[in-house]
């Protein structure tokens, strides 16, 4: 019997629906996806991405700490840093993710050169880390600097003098956090470029530090900690798109004055990540999407961060220039010695410097003029990005020994405030000279003096700055010295190191051999300055 001819049509159609269908579920693929806790706010668009392009993204939101370690599958080494070399998890993290996608992966690419060559690597975003002031922060801030344009030196000055209190991520934990750690190490360089061993030998940040007032294992964590303790802090240093979004918010008593410093900026690229090469075509798709000029603008409303692609034109606050990018370290050594000096916040002690002065007679006049001009300068008087990060700082102790036959004065001071400074540039600007000149014996005397602090205080890092215009005449020799350097505790030895400094017709030889006995370093003042060979040796230990 013949079929109707609608019932025929009818089947036809339906044998079509169900091919196009199952066609449709074969096109479908979901990625599994090691995402940074930055990339949550996105979460909206991603049912867009999967509607238009089959590919649905399976987030896996984890601790800026943690995507490195499943990025590589390795340990923790140190400050949240993978060891090196190449594993199965960097091809999709021992086979649980295809994608990457953080806010930047600078850290894993320094680390684990091998493995991230060849990677495929699409930014999709932008945000500089920047600073986020209070109103009255911002404007103490521009009072003191006198400039229409503030720069890290100035944050640097402002944190030392405890006039900007600011929270910023652990960076051993957090990508913001490492980002402005090297923004700041960089612009204390003042090189213009990447930073180097050399440029890190010295902790140039204590000063800047000293400023810390909050903390945080997550970026998330110190937003919120910022708006529930307003008393703690009164600056941000973080991404620029955080800011913006805490101003939004409503959460803030008064919105926070963004300040993009003038010396530059590290940007945040927030890279994905293409970890399973046989997921190629899928990652495509989603890199196709993401850098479509309307969904560069979607993110950049959704976000609040710059779009990557030129031809979309940024809005609102966006406009604002961010100066020169700066360059992150290339090489693992710089970034844990950054680390390392950075250490834990939640445990920090300030330092001491004991300075040993030489006032015996040939200081008089303009040399004597030359060294109160120095600690001037270090109180604050040097306007210089490199005095700014130089100067004295907030809970710093400093011992001032004077010297000439013999120990003349000694005094200690904790820097709370002017006053303090006040009083050491009194020691220093005191009268009464020697009519001799015991090098020795002063430097015998400062490590008495650090090794009093060591065993009372062992978490305290020491340093000696020794200067001396002349040759040693009085007091030991520096034979007995250095007998009674070598029967000090272990730890004495270990820690505290002393860094002469080689001015007018002081012996260059002794002051070397000084230096290398005790682990410093000389510093030759004679072509430069006494304030310039004091600023090469701050942070020095």
């Amino acid at each position: 019997m013949r079929r109707p001819l609608g019932v025929l049509a009818l089947c036809l159609g339906l044998t079509l629906a169900t091919a196009a269908c199952s066609g449709d579920d074969e096109d479908r693929t979901t990625l599994r996806v090691l995402a940074g806790p930055d990339l949550a706010v996105l979460e909206p668009l991603l049912d867009e991405l999967r509607s238009e392009t089959g590919v649905e993204l399976a987030m896996d939101y984890r601790a800026d700490a943690d995507t490195g370690e499943a990025l590589t599958g390795a340990g923790r080494n140190g400050g949240g840093q993978s060891d090196g070399g190449q594993s199965d998890g960097v091809q999709g993290g021992g086979g649980r993710y295809e994608l990457a996608w953080l806010s930047t992966d600078r850290s894993f690419r320094l680390h684990h050169q091998d493995a991230a060559r060849g990677m495929a690597r699409t930014p999709t975003m932008l945000s500089p880390v920047v600073v986020g002031l209070r109103p009255e922060a911002a404007r103490a801030l521009r009072a003191e600097s006198g400039g229409p344009r503030l720069t890290w030196a100035d944050i640097a000055d402002a944190a030392a003098t405890g006039t900007v209190r600011f929270g910023m991520a652990d960076p051993r934990q957090t990508g913001t956090g490492l980002a402005a750690l090297v923004g700041v190490a960089t612009a204390a360089a003042g090189t213009g470029g990447a930073l180097r061993e050399k440029d890190v030998s010295c902790d140039r940040l204590r000063g800047f530090r000293s400023g810390q007032g909050l903390t945080a294992a997550s970026t998330r964590d110190l937003l919120a900690d910022f708006v529930a303790r307003p008393g703690t802090a009164n600056a941000l240093i973080t991404y620029e798109s955080d800011l913006l979004a805490l101003n939004s918010g409503g959460r803030l008593k008064e919105k926070l004055e963004i300040v993009r410093p003038q010396d530059g900026t590290v940007l945040a690229d927030f890279p994905l990540l293409l970890l399973d090469p046989d997921r190629r075509a899928a990652y495509d798709k989603v890199v196709r999407w993401l850098r479509r000029d309307s969904v560069q603008r979607k993110i950049m409303r959704t976000a609040q961060r710059r779009p990557v692609n030129p031809s979309v034109a940024r809005e609102g606050q966006l406009r604002a220039p961010v100066g020169n990018a700066l360059y992150f370290p290339d090489r693992p050594g710089v970034l844990r010695r950054l680390l390392d000096d950075y250490g834990d916040p939640a445990r920090r002690i300030a330092d001491q410097v004991i300075f040993l002065l030489d006032f015996s007679g040939s200081m008089r006049g303009e040399r004597m003029a030359e060294l109160r001009r120095a600690f001037a300068d270090l109180s604050g008087a040097d306007s210089s990005a490199t005095g700014a990060f130089a100067r004295f700082h907030q809970g710093e102790r400093l011992t001032v020994v004077r010297f000439g036959g013999r120990v003349l004065e000694e005094r200690t001071v904790t820097v709370r405030g002017r006053r303090d400074l006040t009083a050491l540039a009194d020691v220093v600007a005191s009268g009464g000279y020697g009519d001799a000149t015991a090098v020795w014996t002063a430097l015998d005397h400062g490590y008495r003096t650090a090794s009093s602090v060591v065993a009372d205080e062992p978490g305290r890092d020491v340093s000696i700055v020794l200067m001396t215009d002349g040759e040693n005449n009085a007091g030991i020799t520096y034979e007995e010295f250095v007998r009674r350097h070598e029967a000090r505790a272990a730890g004495v030895r270990a820690s505290v190191h002393a860094y002469p400094v080689h001015f007018g017709d002081a012996d260059a030889g002794a002051l070397r051999r000084a230096a290398a006995e005790t682990g410093g370093r000389m510093v030759d003042a004679r072509g430069s300055s006494l304030s310039e060979a004091f600023k090469e040796i701050r942070g020095c230990r």
